[in-house]
């Protein structure tokens, strides 16, 4: 059975200006409530989480270049990554070192003018995955791998703590030009 989509607001985002911040803001004004009062604290791992009445509800943020995503999902786990295009010149030496082979053949067939989209496509969507998971990067690009399918990314395989591979959704987009990000989602 498919979850409904968590929502995400793209937000303006300058240097020097905190991130969680301006995730604060928005999220305090989808669950009713003030900044000050929303109960969101970051656990061992950095992962923002909130507690006591709005257990029941997760969140991700993720900011790149100029901009800030943030996702809220209820009843589910979700993560949310983004990534500012721009020229990646070690792109498949970090794909030979962090990515499966599969997915290294992948990027390598690609034409050298979407290569460092293609590579940016795989990159949030892993982030977004293992954001979702609560161990973010640390816990290893390496665990999971991504095939395309009609087009989208399909996650095929992963490590056993992740769960099964259809247990988790994936929606790929465009939140802004000159952006590419990742929504990944799983019922709890």
């Amino acid at each position: 059975m498919f979850l409904s989509p968590p929502r995400w607001a793209w937000h303006p985002h300058r240097a020097g200006v905190a991130a969680e911040t301006v995730a604060r803001a928005w999220l305090a004004q989808q669950l009713d409530c003030t900044p000050e009062q929303l109960p969101l604290s970051r656990d061992g791992f950095g992962r923002p989480r909130l507690h006591a009445s709005l257990a029941a509800c997760d969140t991700s943020w993720s900011h790149s270049g100029e901009g800030l995503l943030v996702a809220l999902g209820r009843d589910m786990d979700v993560g949310i990554d983004l990534e500012r295009l721009r020229p990646r010149p070690r792109a498949l030496a970090v794909a030979e070192r962090y990515f499966t082979a599969a997915e290294l053949d992948w990027l390598q067939l690609q034409h050298a003018d979407v290569r460092d989209e293609a590579f940016l496509r795989l990159w949030c969507a892993k982030e977004a995955v293992l954001k979702a998971h609560g161990r973010g990067l640390a816990f290893g690009l390496d665990k999971l791998a991504f095939a395309q399918s009609d087009g989208a990314l399909v996650l095929v395989a992963c490590d056993r703590a992740l769960g099964m591979p259809a247990d988790w959704q994936l929606r790929e987009f465009i939140p802004q030009s000159g952006y590419r990000a990742a929504l990944a989602w799983r019922r709890r």
